[in-house]
């Protein structure tokens, strides 16, 4: 607007700044984007670990790894990418690189979780959460309960490997409970990889 006010009036920038109604700061101000090369570079690490996650999410796991980056720039840049696209209609999985089925080789290698459901007599339902060693097949906890939240989940976990130690990795479904950024930060802080199928 400013420009078009000076074309056709023949002002100052400082007239027509008045004119429009900004000040001339704002109208030669040019945003310094030398710096963002490393700060996308530590999205795009984010979002190829976490696809399924948003920008609040993306954020926090940034925050996590040591970054003190400004939100507002981060998300700048978020958008800038192209990251924020609006996704119509059913939600669905991100395409995750397809691996073959390792047999782990000792104990505590790999965990299996899942959650199986059923219902009483009067009709109420209830839940299970079970967790499996894949090399010796034990069965490590069975939770059962009606509502089964991610920080009930990590005690459970926290409990076993009080006893037994933590795994190196731990295979899950796609469960809200199992993509919660509760149980990516304690897999996180334990140093376990989590693997969805």
């Amino acid at each position: 607007m400013v420009n078009y006010v000076r074309a056709e009036h023949q002002v100052s920038i400082r007239r027509a700044c008045r004119i429009v109604g900004i000040s001339c700061s704002v109208f030669q101000y040019r945003p310094d984007t030398s710096r963002d090369d490393y700060v996308i570079g530590v999205l795009q690490l984010a979002v190829e670990r976490y696809p399924a996650h948003g920008f609040g999410k993306l954020f926090k796991i940034i925050r996590r790894w040591g970054h003190g980056f400004n939100h507002k720039r981060v998300h700048r840049i978020y958008c800038a990418l192209g990251l924020n696209k609006w996704r119509r209609g059913k939600k669905r999985i991100p395409s995750r690189d397809l691996a073959t089925l390792q047999v782990p080789e000792k104990m505590n290698q790999c965990w299996s979780m899942a959650f199986m459901h059923d219902s009483l007599f009067c009709g109420r339902c209830f839940r299970t959460f079970n967790a499996v060693d894949d090399f010796s097949r034990e069965a490590l906890v069975i939770e059962v309960d009606l509502h089964l939240p991610s920080p009930r989940i990590i005690r459970a976990l926290d409990r076993v490997a009080a006893w037994r130690g933590y795994p190196l990795k731990i295979r899950v479904d796609n469960g809200p409970e199992f993509i919660s950024a509760a149980l990516a930060d304690w897999a996180e802080e334990h140093e376990i990889e989590l693997e969805f199928i």
